[in-house]
C-alpha cells in the first residue's frame, strides 16, 4: 500500500513524508536535487541524502582523474552545499543495515583520517527509502587482485592510481640503473568502457607527464599499456562494429590488446594468464565485472541476485518491501526488449541511473497522494566510448530504432560531452553550468593539460 503523506505527531501537528536516499551517485544525487527543488521547496516532504563521502564525482569521469586529464577539484560537488541550495539534508555515513519493521536505516560511525570520531552510529527514519548505492568491480575470486591490483571504484581509487603513475615516471627518470621489465608498463584487466577509455587517456597523459622535463624516459619505447579481455573482443557488451572500431583505434595508439585472455593471477610485478604467459607490469588495474557491494546480499531479508543487486518490480520497488525502492547499478531491473526481445537486465550505465531518478521523482508524488505507481521502462539511447582526445566512437539510439547508428569522430565526441552536461544540468541548472564551463575553458589555457601531482 502507498505510504500516507501525513501522520499526526505528539503535539497534533502533521508530520511530513520522510524520504531517505542512500547513495549520492549519479542517480541518488539527481533524485535528491530534483525532489528538493519541487516537493522540498513546497514543504511537502523531508528529504535526507546519506553517503559515506563528502563530495560527488560523476563515476564515468574516474578514468580521466586516474589518467590526470581532469582536475577533480573543478568537477566535484560538495554534498552539504548542494543540500543547502536545493532544500534537502545531507548526512555523512555508510549504510550498515535496514530495520524494515521500524522503517529505519542504520549508519555506521564516521571516522576521520586520524581515526577520530566525527559522527556516531545513527539511524534515520523513513516513509520511503531509495537505495542508490551503485556497484563495484567483480574480481570473481581471482588470486592476487585484492593484494596487488588497483581499482577505479571511487575518486580515492582514481587519485591513488594517478599518484602511482606520476611517481613511476619520476622514479624511472631519476634512477641510474636500467629499467626493470615491468617498469612503466600498465596492465588493464577488462576491456569494457572503463578499461579502453583509461588505456586511451593514458597514452596521451603519460607522454605529457614525461614531456615536463623527464627527458630520460622515452615515452614511445619505455611506456607500454596493455588491455586484457577474457571475451573474444573488446567492449563485449556492445555491438561488434563498435568493438572493431575501438580495437583498431587502440592499436593505432600503440595499446597492446589481448582478447580471449583469461587472467589466472595478479602478481606483485605483473599478470599471469591462464595459458601460462606472464605480462610484466608495474601498475595493474582491475576493471572487469560488475556487482553490488557484498553487504547488499540479502540485506534486511530483501531479495537479491547473484551479483548482490536488489531485485525490483517494474515500479522499481523491491519485491519484498513496497516502501523500499532501488535505482542504478544496485538494482536488478528487468528489460524485456534486451537481446533482441529475449529479455535481460537494465545495464549499469549512467543513462539508466538518470532515467530512473527522473522516473522515481515523478512517482513519489503519486505515492504520497495514494495513487498507483507507473512502471519504469528503460529507453536505450545507445553507448559512447571516448578514446581521449584521439577519437570517440559510439552507437546512437540503440533499441529505439531496432538497431544502431554507428558514429565516430567529432560528432560522437560532442555527444559524449553532452552526457556529462546533462548530469550537470540536472544538478545545477543552465546558468551555473554555463559559467562553470567558461571558467574551465579559461583555466585550461593557463594550467598544464595534465595533472602533475
Amino acid at each position: 500500500m502507498p505510504a500516507k503523506s501525513e501522520a499526526p505527531t505528539a503535539d497534533g501537528t502533521a508530520q511530513r513524508h520522510r524520504i531517505v536516499i542512500v547513495g549520492g551517485g549519479a542517480g541518488g544525487l539527481e533524485l535528491a536535487t530534483r525532489l528538493g527543488d519541487t516537493l522540498g521547496k513546497r514543504g511537502q516532504v523531508e528529504i535526507t541524502l546519506i553517503d559515506k563521502n563528502r563530495t560527488h564525482v560523476w563515476k564515468p569521469k574516474l578514468h580521466e582523474i586516474a589518467a590526470g586529464s581532469m582536475d577533480m577539484s573543478a568537477h566535484e560537488v560538495d554534498y552539504l552545499a548542494q543540500a543547502h541550495w536545493h532544500r534537502f539534508r545531507f548526512r555523512l555515513g555508510e549504510l550498515t543495515g535496514i530495520d524494515r519493521e521500524r522503517r529505519q536505516v542504520i549508519v555506521a560511525p564516521y571516522l576521520d583520517d586520524e581515526g577520530r570520531l566525527v559522527t556516531p552510529a545513527r539511524s534515520f527514519g523513513y516513509d520511503t527509502l531509495v537505495l542508490a548505492i551503485g556497484s563495484l568491480s567483480n574480481d570473481f575470486g581471482t588470486r592476487g587482485v585484492r593484494e596487488h591490483a588497483l581499482r577505479l571504484e571511487s575518486k580515492a581509487d582514481a587519485q591513488r592510481f594517478h599518484r602511482r603513475m606520476v611517481n613511476a615516471c619520476i622514479r624511472a627518470h631519476a634512477q641510474a640503473t636500467p629499467l626493470r621489465p615491468e617498469q612503466l608498463h600498465v596492465a588493464i584487466i577488462g576491456a569494457g568502457a572503463t578499461g579502453v577509455e583509461l588505456a586511451a587517456e593514458l597514452h596521451r597523459t603519460t607522454r605529457e607527464v614525461v614531456a615536463y622535463g623527464l627527458d630520460r624516459v622515452d615515452a614511445e619505447k619505455d611506456i607500454q599499456v596493455s588491455v586484457i579481455e577474457a571475451a573474444d573482443r573488446v567492449l563485449p557488451a556492445l555491438p561488434p562494429r563498435m568493438s572493431a572500431a575501438t580495437e583498431a583505434l587502440l592499436h593505432e595508439l600503440g595499446v597492446d590488446v589481448l582478447t580471449s585472455a583469461k587472467v589466472a593471477e595478479v602478481l606483485p610485478d605483473g599478470v599471469r594468464l591462464a595459458d601460462g604467459r606472464t605480462l610484466p607490469a608495474e601498475l595493474v588495474v582491475w576493471a572487469a565485472g560488475v556487482k553490488a557491494a557484498d553487504f547488499m546480499k540479502d540485506i534486511a531479508g530483501l531479495e537479491t541476485n547473484r551479483s548482490n543487486q536488489l531485485v525490483v518490480l517494474p515500479t522499481l520497488q523491491t519485491t519484498r518491501d513496497a516502501d523500499i525502492f532501488a535505482i542504478g547499478d544496485c538494482a536488478a531491473c528487468d528489460w524485456p526488449e534486451a537481446n533482441g526481445g529475449k529479455g535481460g537486465l537494465v545495464p549499469p550505465r549512467a543513462q539508466a541511473a538518470h532515467q530512473q531518478a527522473s522516473h522515481i521523482a515523478a512517482q513519489i508524488r503519486r505515492r504520497i497522494e495514494g495513487r498507483a505507481l507507473k512502471p519504469y521502462r528503460y529507453r536505450d539511447f545507445g553507448s559512447l566510448v571516448s578514446l581521449g582526445e584521439f577519437s570517440t566512437v559510439g552507437n546512437m539510439m540503440g533499441g529505439l530504432i531496432g538497431g544502431s547508428l554507428m558514429i565516430e569522430g567529432l560528432f560522437a565526441r560532442l555527444m559524449y560531452v553532452s552526457l556529462y552536461k546533462m548530469h550537470e544540468l540536472a544538478l545545477h541548472g543552465v546558468a551555473k553550468v554555463s559559467l562553470d564551463t567558461i571558467a574551465r575553458l579559461i583555466t585550461r589555457r593557463t594550467e598544464p593539460h595534465v595533472k602533475l601531482h
